[in-house]
């Protein structure tokens, strides 16, 4: 942990202690010396002025001092900075509509926390950007009946175009949760008519009509090992494990990424990195894994090490080679 992450951490847990904080319950939160504990202690209360005392207990914030205080300048984790400018932009994008006018007192609260971060001066938000990726368009109207479909539990239906097949069908489902997943959103459901849960992008939905029935509704549990146990977005329990191989060169950012919350990764004694990551769907693998050109091999298993191979020869022959 950084100097910032333990001043912005010795702050928070001060600030919501009841009772003074042991030293040593400091020592081992923020994983520091005592010697570092007492020059972050010193610079909090000496140099950013914090109500704090100390007694032989241990520190804490002085009550009556506390809530006029707060830390000087940007002290935002990279997290919560990227949910608060998602949400600012996404209250922008609104416009003057309904949700608009319903969210606009959220907008001045983030209007609000924005200025107290920089000390009461304007925030020139326009100088960090939130760039989406691979967005697609998608019927407003329809979403809203999605998504008050899934808060009211009421079942749904509406017309499906599957991008894989291109084929329409009507649904009857009962809506689950929405899920935002790359820049798009997907709705999880139980199909009655397949008697299965899928997901279905909200973008290729038609038609969408809330009906009067109560939606029947599925454990988290079971959602989670149907839904999110697979690679990606498609649904179906993780049947297979791929294992990936990567070039040293591309080793330093694969390393750092999460692919899946089950994933397994190592060096090997070359430099290289192998990961291994479950999948039922391997679609949205390949896609993934073949971004990265040459400085990726698919090891095993077979059948996805041959579908990789038959779409890097397709690619070729538009290439005429």
């Amino acid at each position: 942990m950084d100097r910032y992450d333990r001043i912005f951490a010795l702050h928070k847990r001060l600030k919501a202690a009841r009772y003074p904080v042991a030293a040593d319950t400091l020592e081992e939160e923020l994983g520091c010396s005592r010697a570092t504990l007492y020059r972050d202690v010193g610079f909090l209360r000496d140099v950013l002025h914090a109500p704090l005392l100390s007694t032989d207990a241990g520190f804490f914030y002085d009550r009556l001092q506390i809530d006029q205080f707060e830390l000087p300048g940007l002290w935002f984790s990279s997290d919560e900075l990227h949910a608060l400018l998602a949400t600012h932009e996404l209250l922008n994008r609104s416009g003057a509509d309904v949700l608009g006018g319903a969210l606009a007192p959220l907008k001045k609260r983030i209007d609000m926390l924005l200025a107290n971060q920089s000390q009461g001066r304007r925030w020139p938000i326009e100088r960090i950007r939130v760039i989406g990726s691979y967005t697609r368009e998608r019927d407003e109207a329809a979403f809203r009946q999605v998504a008050g479909a899934v808060l009211s539990r009421k079942r749904l239906r509406f017309d499906y175009t599957a991008r894989s097949t291109d084929q329409l069908t009507t649904r009857t489902v009962s809506p689950q949760r929405l899920t935002h997943y790359r820049d798009n959103w997907y709705l999880d459901a139980l199909d009655h008519e397949r008697e299965a849960l899928r997901s279905f992008s909200v973008d290729r939905m038609k038609h969408v009509k809330v009906l009067d029935d109560d939606a029947e509704d599925v454990s988290e549990q079971e959602l989670n090992l149907q839904l999110t146990d697979g690679y990606g977005i498609f649904s179906g329990a993780a049947r297979h494990t791929a294992t990936i191989v990567f070039s040293a060169e591309a080793a330093r950012w694969v390393s750092e990424e999460h692919w899946h919350s089950k994933q397994e990764g190592r060096f090997l004694e070359d430099g290289r990195y192998e990961l291994k990551v479950p999948y039922s769907n391997p679609r949205e693998l390949l896609m993934d894994v073949m971004r990265y050109g040459a400085d990726a091999e698919i090891i095993a298993p077979v059948s996805l090490r041959e579908s990789a191979k038959s779409s890097l020869q397709l690619a070729l022959s538009n290439y005429g080679v």
